[in-house]
């Protein structure tokens, strides 16, 4: 078995993950030239090419799994670190910027729960990166071993992974309260929601159709949507009488509260089951990790589903 310079690995994450050799440069904090001689070396070594030179850049088959090494030996780094830490506070510098631990959230978990659960966790210095995406989707990072582990609605473990039930949380349909009372006085209906516009995550957020399939027992709907890609942005966008949208209750029950918003199907609330998957492996990093989501988690959520 080939033992490959950890250095190219890292210029070969460091390609992926920046998107292109001039910013993997200015991260590895070398030449641009440096670069394409580490990748070249690899991929001499490896016996074929690893990263398709295309727009965007991307992997291939094996410069996936060799990128998914250099993640866990960032892990293994951080378990050092940690050990040594505790054994030698002062012996051990803080971890390089380009040995990042990243993991994969939705953001509607970034916006309410986890990063309360993760506070911990950098506090001790780890070099956390977060990648958000939609919680149906951000298991594909872990499965192309882009991250170490993720927050999503799967199940079923993924091959060499774990998952723990995190709970459910439960999704509300919202409108400011003027637009509300003008468009929507007898809340939403299976009878007026094709007349209003929702404002949805993205074009991969089929949490709006979600609600109202579940709400008015309907197989297939159409819906007008604007899109914002951020939680936070949604319920913005709300506030200014931009529309309708389905969002996490623990994120506007305070404006709800309040009478800033309105519940606009009271009875009605949509429970998403989370899980959180990671690598199966001893770490006592990623044990901290999946402790503190875990946790948090347990405070936070609804209980498991059945």
């Amino acid at each position: 078995m080939s033992t490959f310079d950890p250095d190219a690995l890292e210029c070969l994450a460091s390609i992926v993950e920046e998107g292109g050799f001039e910013r993997a440069a200015q991260r590895l904090n070398i030449t641009q030239s440096a670069v394409s001689q580490r990748l070249r070396s690899l991929e001499a070594q490896a016996g074929t090419v690893l990263v398709v030179r295309s727009r965007p850049l991307k992997p291939t088959a094996a410069g996936h799994l060799l990128i998914k090494h250099t993640k866990q030996l960032r892990l293994l780094r951080a378990d050092l670190e940690r050990d040594m830490q505790e054994l030698a506070p002062s012996a051990m510098g803080g971890a390089r910027d380009e040995e990042r631990v990243s993991i994969a959230i939705n953001a509607d978990s970034i916006a309410t729960w986890a990063m309360g659960a993760l506070q911990s966790v950098v506090a001790q210095g780890l070099p956390l990166e977060i990648i958000t995406d939609d919680q149906d989707f951000t298991q594909e990072w872990l499965r192309e071993g882009q991250v170490l582990g993720c927050v999503t609605t799967l199940k079923q473990a993924l091959r060499g992974c774990k998952v723990v039930p995190l709970g459910a949380m439960r999704y509300v349909a919202v409108a400011q309260a003027a637009y509300a009372r003008q468009h929507l006085p007898h809340g939403l209906t299976a009878h007026n929601f094709r007349s209003m516009p929702f404002v949805a995550f993205n074009r991969k957020d089929d949490m709006q159709r979600e609600f109202v399939n579940q709400a008015f027992g309907l197989k297939r709907v159409a819906l007008r949507q604007v899109f914002v890609p951020s939680s936070e942005g949604q319920v913005r966008a709300v506030l200014a009488g931009w529309g309708v949208s389905v969002l996490p209750e623990l994120l506007v029950r305070g404006l709800i509260e309040q009478g800033a918003l309105v519940n606009l199907a009271p009875t009605e609330a949509l429970p998403i089951q989370l899980y959180w998957h990671c690598w199966n492996l001893q770490s006592e990093v990623l044990d901290a990790l999946s402790s503190a989501l875990t946790q948090t988690a347990a405070s936070a959520l609804l209980q498991p589903l059945n």
